[in-house]
């Protein structure tokens, strides 16, 4: 049995844009992952609202993804893959930060996970780091996320190199799906289908 950590924000936690409520189980990409996949893996979700690479929100709190990661990885070893995607919400104004910031973050988690014990035998689990889409235009969120868009389109460029210097896998969500224009952040159950469907394509790749 092969098992997968997804480790977000509210987008793997699947927020619905629509309803602002939470998407079913099977609708969230991660629920597609699980079951494109099918029989032999085992995928667990570990979404977060609000949750950064490796800032403290000195609003919301409790939010640092490097902080959680480490007792995340104990508490569901042993894993044979941990999936990646943060960064979105380390384009709030409220933390100042350029996309090649924002990638370095995510690369902090990368070596955490590289450097853990929390894959089979205690060797440490693979890793596929996720690009987040673009924002698109803001609604209202325009305040909190001012001028996100632009520092947004440079994801993909700066986790790739991320992906690059930590030697591991990498995939560009932004590639495969379009943040809603609902609220410019999150993603509608057609691009979750549409991730899910990439993912368990890149996992099948890994774990062959």
């Amino acid at each position: 049995m092969h098992r997968i950590l997804c480790f977000g924000d509210s987008n793997t936690w699947g927020y619905d844009p629509a309803t602002q409520d939470r998407f079913d189980r099977d609708v969230r990409w991660p629920g597609v992952l699980r079951s494109t996949l099918g029989s032999g893996y085992e995928v667990i979700e570990e979404g977060l609202n609000g949750r950064t690479t490796v800032w403290n929100d000195p609003i919301e709190g409790y939010k640092n993804g490097h902080d959680y990661l480490i007792p995340c990885l104990e508490s569901h070893r042993p894993l044979d893959l941990v999936v990646i995607m943060l960064g979105t919400n380390d384009l709030k104004k409220r933390f100042s930060l350029s996309a090649y910031d924002i990638a370095s973050g995510a690369g902090v988690l990368v070596k955490v996970v590289q450097q853990s014990a929390a894959g089979p035998g205690g060797a440490a689990p693979q890793v596929l780091l996720m690009a987040p889409p673009p924002v698109v235009r803001l609604t209202e969120y325009a305040d909190m996320f001012e001028h996100a868009e632009a520092r947004s389109l440079k994801f993909a460029e700066q986790y790739r190199r991320v992906a690059a210097e930590m030697n591991c896998a990498f995939l560009d969500a932004g590639s495969v799906i379009v943040s809603s224009e609902l609220d410019g952040i999150h993603f509608e159950s057609s691009e979750h289908a549409k991730l899910g469907r990439a993912v368990a394509g890149r996992v099948q790749e890994m774990l062959a």
